[in-house]
C-alpha cells in the first residue's frame, strides 16, 4: 500500500501561508503604518532628516498594498501620482512646486475616474446639496486666497482647487470613509494653498499638512476597497 499523501502544513494547521497574498498585503500596510508615524514623528520633531527619509516611502507602501488586495489599477494609479507629487514638493523652488501639483492633478483624475467607475448615484437632492456644499467652499477659498497668492500661480492654484474640489465631492460616491477622505485631501491642499498665500500658520504646519494627507489617502483607499460596486482589479 501507499502512504496517503498529506495536506500541507498550513492546511492541517489552520495557519495561512506566511507567503500569500493576504499575509503580504497585511505586512504592507503595517509597513505604511509605521512610515506614517515615523514621518510624522520626525515633523512633530523638528527632523528635516526623518521627513525626507520616510515620505517617498509612503505611498509606494499603500499602493503596495493595494495591489495585494487586487484592488482597482485605477487606486494604485492614483496613489502612485501622489507619491510623484510628494517626492517634488521635497524639492524647492516655483518650478518643483508647480510639477509636483501637477502630479497631486493627474492622481485625482484617476480618483475622478475611479468614483465614476464604481462610485454609486446620489439621491437627487442629497447629491444637490452636497455639490452646492463643495461650490461654495471652492468660490470662499479661492476668492478669500486669490489676493495674497502670487501672480503666477494665482491661476495653478484656482484649476487645481477646482479639479480637487470635485474630486472631494466625486469621493462621497463610495460612502462614508471615501467622502471624508476626500474632505481631508481638501484641507490638507488648503492648509499649502494658505502657506503659498502667506498666510499666518500653525506651529509645525507640515506635521498637520501631512496628518490630514495621510489620513485622506487611507481613508479613499479603504472607502474604494469596501465600497467599490466590482471589487476584482480593473
Amino acid at each position: 500500500m501507499t502512504r496517503p499523501a498529506t495536506r500541507p502544513r498550513a492546511a492541517r494547521t489552520g495557519h495561512q501561508d506566511p507567503a500569500s497574498p493576504e499575509r503580504r498585503a497585511h505586512g504592507a500596510l503595517m509597513a505604511f503604518g509605521l512610515a506614517a508615524l515615523g514621518d510624522l514623528a520626525g515633523l512633530a520633531a523638528g527632523s528635516e532628516a526623518a521627513h525626507t527619509l520616510f515620505k517617498p516611502l509612503l505611498m509606494p507602501l499603500l499602493a503596495l498594498y493595494v495591489a495585494l488586495r487586487r484592488g482597482p489599477r485605477l487606486l494604485v494609479a492614483a496613489l502612485l501620482f501622489g507619491w510623484g507629487g510628494d517626492t517634488l514638493l521635497l524639492g524647492d523652488g516655483d518650478a518643483v512646486f508647480l510639477a509636483g501639483m501637477g502630479s497631486f492633478a493627474v492622481g485625482h483624475v484617476c480618483y475622478l475616474a475611479l468614483f465614476r467607475r464604481h462610485g454609486r448615484a446620489h439621491p437627487r437632492a442629497r447629491g444637490a446639496a452636497l455639490a452646492a456644499a463643495y461650490g461654495a467652499a471652492l468660490v470662499t477659498t479661492v476668492a478669500l486666497l486669490w489676493p495674497d497668492l502670487p501672480a503666477d500661480m494665482r491661476a495653478p492654484v484656482a484649476g487645481y482647487s477646482l479639479l480637487l474640489t470635485a474630486m472631494a465631492y466625486g469621493a462621497t460616491a463610495l460612502g462614508p470613509a471615501a467622502a471624508a477622505g476626500g474632505a481631508l485631501f481638501l484641507l490638507s491642499d488648503t492648509l499649502i494653498a494658505t502657506d503659498v498665500a502667506d498666510w499666518p500658520q500653525a506651529p509645525r504646519p507640515d506635521f498637520w499638512i501631512m496628518l490630514t494627507y495621510l489620513a485622506a489617502q487611507a481613508l479613499l483607499t479603504r472607502g474604494t476597497l469596501t465600497g467599490a460596486a466590482a471589487p476584482e482589479r480593473r
